[in-house]
């Protein structure tokens, strides 16, 4: 059993997305708790993946390979643990700012949060503040995130705090943001209450984010 969860762990680092699911259904078969399959084979890997990035082992690529390798575990997961019931880290809206089409960084924010346990409602790119707000209200999360790649496009990040505040959401869901041009000051600036650098660091965000609400 440990056997396993180890392989899986092991692939999931590796960016193996056939052995993943493969060594997935074999614990799965071997009756090993979904809830034990993610959090000690998959999430365990992506918080090495997260550490070796900061480290300067893993880059952007080998991030995402081991990102798309944990989904491919996930999507033969989800069933078994929407039947146990196991407790997301909580609920991330995740969009790329109106005017702006760039998704890599947004798409593996998006896959290294799902990676660390929280439920992800990915509104893709170009998203407006009216948007943001329609999705805040309908899913009640605990944290919307904003990209943005461009400098042109980081004015709807402001956009969008401000229609939060109008819509009489603001206080109900924790923002954070990020993307190339962006800075701590800039989030500072804008009310948001949190910004990070790179993916590994936006979960690291988004945990602290959680556990102060």
């Amino acid at each position: 059993m440990e056997s396993l969860i180890k392989e899986i762990h092991t692939a999931v680092m590796e960016g193996q997305s056939d052995v993943v699911q493969e060594k997935v259904r074999a614990a799965m078969a071997a009756g090993l708790p979904a809830s034990t399959i993610l959090n000690e084979g998959m999430i365990a890997a992506m918080g090495e993946v997260g550490c070796l990035f900061e480290e300067g082992e893993y880059f952007v690529p080998e991030m995402l390979i081991s990102a798309r390798a944990m989904q491919a575990g996930l999507a033969l997961l989800k069933p078994a643990l929407k039947e146990a019931d196991v407790k997301s880290a909580g609920k991330v809206i995740v969009g790329t700012v109106k005017g702006d089409l760039h998704d890599i960084g947004k798409n593996l924010v998006a896959m290294m949060l799902e990676g660390a346990g929280f439920e992800i409602v990915d509104l893709g790119t170009d998203v407006t503040p009216e948007m943001f707000v329609a999705a805040v209200r309908e899913n009640s999360p605990q944290i919307l995130a904003m990209s943005a790649l461009l400098t042109t496009t980081m004015s709807s990040m402001v956009a969008t705090v401000e229609a939060l505040k109008a819509a009489g959401l603001r206080e109900q869901v924790k923002v954070m943001i990020g993307g190339a041009p962006v800075t701590e000051d800039y989030a500072r600036q804008i009310g948001a209450d949190g910004f990070s650098t790179d993916a590994s660091r936006a979960v690291s965000l988004a945990k602290s984010l959680v556990s102060a609400a």
